[in-house]
């Protein structure tokens, strides 16, 4: 009902918006990106060739998002929607279905947790360059007269110096002292490509929704107990009590960080573009283990 609901207002907002514009015709490419990450990326390609409209605002979590009537309607008469998909939007499931939205995580070879897949892969510059050029792809479908390819490829070269950064920053740690702890299962791609350790979770999924047991928690704290964990990061904007809790079991010897996970920050946040993000991501792990 909720998806029924949401594709009528859709197609009542397109019908209105057809009778005040007449007959014009788009001369440009128009883009849909569900999250600030993703805009980064199609941003990057599309240049002045498009628009692009972003859905979620910065620091939004887009495990449950809910976009507006206009947002539906944006989406249902862009030429691309660009989504990460492997569940990451699930408050835009029912109307990703209605579209066709290119869906970037499934075609990053994700990494799989239990039973399904990691949608966190933005967190690896490299994949995400892999992104860029897969969009770049699809764009040429639309409108084969404009090279997108070399903005990708610049954008996948911005990406590989942003992990060549992340790699000088990330070998400060010790090898003794590379296990993370993170609220729920988001740093397993950065885990992967830098050479640390996920030893625990605050929740036992790959979502913020997730809600941990009391069991789960005390064998979290036995578990950072004997890794010598000593920092539990987090997502900007979540909640800290949980963490905050657990990093009390351990007398001031673990801090809560915050990193920025699901979105990119807002000005002035060092983490408007997703390579700032990266770098300022790695920063901070580095900072809190060293």
């Amino acid at each position: 009902m909720r998806r029924l609901m949401a594709l009528l207002a859709a197609i009542s907002l397109v019908l209105v918006s057809c009778s005040s514009s007449g007959d014009s015709t788009n001369e440009v490419v128009s883009v849909v990106a569900t999250t600030t990450i993703l805009g980064d990326v199609v941003r990057a390609v599309v240049g002045d060739d498009g628009t692009v409209e972003v859905l979620l605002p910065p620091q939004a979590d887009p495990h449950d998002y809910q976009p507006s009537s206009r947002q539906i309607a944006a989406m249902t008469t862009a030429d691309l929607v660009v989504a990460n998909g492997l569940g990451l939007e699930e408050g835009l499931d029912d109307v990703l279905e209605g579209t066709s939205a290119m869906l970037v995580g499934e075609q990053l070879d994700p990494r799989t947790v239990g039973d399904s897949f990691d949608p966190h892969v933005w967190l690896d510059p490299i994949r995400m360059g892999q992104a860029a050029m897969l969009i770049a792809e699809r764009l040429g479908e639309i409108d084969s007269s404009i090279d997108w390819a070399s903005r990708a490829e610049a954008y996948a070269a911005t990406m590989e110096s942003t992990d060549a950064e992340i790699r000088r920053i990330a070998d400060m740690v010790p090898e003794d002292r590379r296990n993370l702890v993170s609220s729920h299962d988001a740093l397993g791609y950065f885990a992967e490509r830098y050479g640390f350790t996920v030893v625990g979770t605050l929740r036992p999924g790959g979502s913020t929704h997730d809600e941990p047991s009391s069991a789960h928690l005390a064998e979290l704290v036995g578990v950072m107990a004997a890794e010598g964990a000593t920092a539990i990061f987090i997502e900007m904007d979540e909640n800290p009590a949980l963490a905050e809790t657990v990093a009390a079991e351990f007398d001031g010897a673990v801090t809560v960080v915050e990193l920025f996970v699901g979105s990119l920050g807002v000005e002035g946040s060092g983490a408007e573009t997703l390579s700032e993000m990266l770098v300022t991501n790695a920063e901070r792990i580095v900072t809190a283990l060293s």
